[in-house]
């Protein structure tokens, strides 16, 4: 298993967002997670993001017990093995698509040279090739979501976390993205969790798990 994650619980103040979860994915699923806004799949996803932190119970990725890593420890950890697609894509708009998906590999230590191979590589199998030099503000809400995604995967991550990654985009674009999800899968043998209100997307998926207040029902 990639990811074992049991008994998660997480509260905010007095209300108590996450009730005791289980969660076992293998590696290459592709698993969807779906309910009503406040049925605490978002708040799941950056635990199992490390992104937050749980206030009980335990949480694997790859054998590694990520509740007791370092800060330090813990973002090296997130940087190599983990990326993140979010609804909203989070370019940074000072720079062209080729420097944002550099970043992480930039963060990760990696040479110039080889962060720009590997940036140019992805943009290349996004079929933005011919938009590499241009800035998020230049680019469609399609072409901004592929340049996230591309900047996800840049340093080859074990698992991706997509939080409603096409929640923004019209229909036909929305199938492209999902359709890319599991080309990603196809090629490189991804892990890919997704939180969605998208049925579509869902019924596409290995396997569609429905939260509830805070449980998996």
């Amino acid at each position: 298993m990639i990811i074992q994650a049991k008994g998660i619980e997480k509260s905010f103040g007095t209300l108590k967002v996450l009730k005791g979860i289980d969660l076992e994915v293998e590696k290459s699923e592709i698993v969807s997670i779906m309910g009503a806004s406040g049925a605490g799949k978002s708040t799941l996803l950056q635990i199992l993001g490390t992104l937050s932190t749980p206030d009980a119970g335990s949480l694997r990725i790859e054998g590694t017990d990520v509740l007791h890593l370092s800060g330090k420890e813990l973002s090296a950890f997130r940087n190599r093995k983990i990326g993140f697609v979010f609804q909203f894509h989070h370019l940074l708009p000072e720079f062209d698509a080729l420097e944002n998906v550099m970043i992480p590999a930039y963060i990760g230590g990696r040479g110039d040279r080889d962060a720009r191979q590997a940036a140019t590589a992805l943009l290349c199998e996004m079929g933005l090739e011919s938009r590499m030099s241009h800035k998020p503000s230049e680019l469609s809400g399609g072409e901004q979501q592929r340049v996230a995604i591309a900047r996800a995967l840049v340093n080859s991550p074990a698992i991706l976390f997509a939080d409603e990654p096409s929640g923004n985009l019209d229909s036909k674009t929305k199938a492209e993205i999902h359709q890319l999800f599991f080309d990603l899968r196809d090629k490189y043998g991804q892990t890919i969790v997704i939180v969605t209100h998208d049925p579509v997307l869902a019924d596409m998926c290995d396997r569609s798990l429905f939260m509830r207040d805070g449980q998996f029902v």
